[in-house]
């Protein structure tokens, strides 16, 4: 086969190499059962202990508390946006919400056909380059939660530590996930689309505290309530099989790496050398504040539109693919979650160099 490119893609991202050569074992025969993964019944004795084995490394690596469940749901990220309120603000009740990107904008826009939903924080007036600190924003007193998404893939914005406030927290974490230790605890719910940090698109997950399984009126279709899936173990229908072992594989690749404290110090690690890069000359300008900087997507743009263009291409035929910058904000951005490599961010980092000596 010819040689990995670097694939600087938000998602779906790269995954672990090791992974991509176990499910191209699995799926044409799976632990020698002369059938393939994709093939098994989602009931069978083989792929419910994969499911249970996949729970159970996200309950440890994350540190999950036994009072909380772990669900394997369908509909991406962005069903949560709806299923979130309409689960937990039954009758019209009050949330808080940030909005720091397109993502939390979307989810307002959601959260808003259920409930009376408080903005407490916009940074759309500077094209969401930043996130807020705890003293920029109240919660109101009468909100069930508050609402936020962790890291922004688009804008390359993140919060440094999750929100400081007396309020039970609801956050969209898809695209850094197991990038850093988080007290779940603190948390009503978080969920992930797998694909960034976790597997292949197909599967989201959804940690939720048990208390709140309740809380969704009857008048609720059944597959939107979560006690549906908490219920049945995310069996209630047919699940994402192949995404989920996906899942359990990455977790035990993670796992392998020291897990989740680990992986934060290579995180930190890949992210300053880019972030160095671009400080080190004024060829190149970051989009975040620089106290809003995420570890997983850096969003920068170069003086021209051109020279953009030109990087984006060279950098391709280079074997770092991936960088162009979303449609909303232009420029190049450089995805680098858990599974990309530091060889692949060294090999950017030089090209960067190289690229502006030759055009600066």
């Amino acid at each position: 086969m010819p040689e990995r490119i670097y694939n600087f893609s938000p998602g779906p991202a790269t995954l672990p190499y090791p992974v991509l050569e176990e499910a191209a074992r699995d799926i044409v025969n799976f632990h020698d059962k002369g059938i393939g993964l994709i093939e098994l019944s989602h009931r069978s004795r083989e792929f419910m202990a994969v499911a249970a084995e996949t729970e159970a490394l996200i309950r440890e690596l994350m540190n999950v508390p036994d009072n909380y469940r772990i669900l394997f749901l369908q509909g991406g990220a962005s069903s949560q946006f709806f299923m979130v309120p309409m689960n937990l603000l039954a009758g019209g009740g009050r949330a808080t919400y940030l909005n720091t990107g397109t993502w939390s904008k979307k989810a307002i826009r959601e959260a808003r056909l259920f409930g009376d939903i408080d903005v407490a924080f916009s940074s759309e007036a500077t094209t969401f380059n930043r996130v807020p600190a705890d003293d920029e924003y109240t919660v109101d007193p009468d909100s069930e939660y508050l609402y936020f998404v962790s890291n922004n893939t688009i804008y390359g914005t993140q919060f440094a530590t999750m929100p400081a406030k007396d309020v039970m927290l609801v956050a969209d974490m898809s695209s850094d996930i197991l990038s850093r230790p988080v007290d779940v605890s603190r948390f009503g719910i978080i969920f992930a689309g797998a694909q960034k940090n976790m597997g292949p698109a197909g599967v989201t997950v959804v940690i939720i505290r048990d208390d709140l399984l309740d809380r969704a009126p009857d008048t609720i279709p059944t597959m939107l309530r979560y006690k549906t899936h908490a219920d049945k173990d995310s069996m209630f229908n047919t699940p994402p099989c192949f995404a989920i072992y996906c899942v359990g594989r990455v977790m035990h690749w993670l796992r392998e790496q020291g897990g989740v404290e680990a992986m934060e110090k290579i995180n930190r690690k890949k992210a300053a050398m880019v972030y160095e890069a671009i400080d080190a000359t004024d060829f190149y300008r970051g989009h975040a504040e620089k106290d809003s900087r995420s570890m997983m997507n850096i969003s920068f743009n170069l003086p021209t539109p051109e020279l953009e263009a030109r990087f984006i291409s060279e950098a391709a035929a280079a074997g770092l693919d991936g960088l162009k910058g979303h449609r909303s904000i232009g420029g190049c951005r450089a995805s680098i979650y858990n599974a990309f490599p530091v060889e692949g961010v060294e090999r950017l980092v030089e090209f960067m160099e190289d690229f502006a000596r030759a055009n600066g």
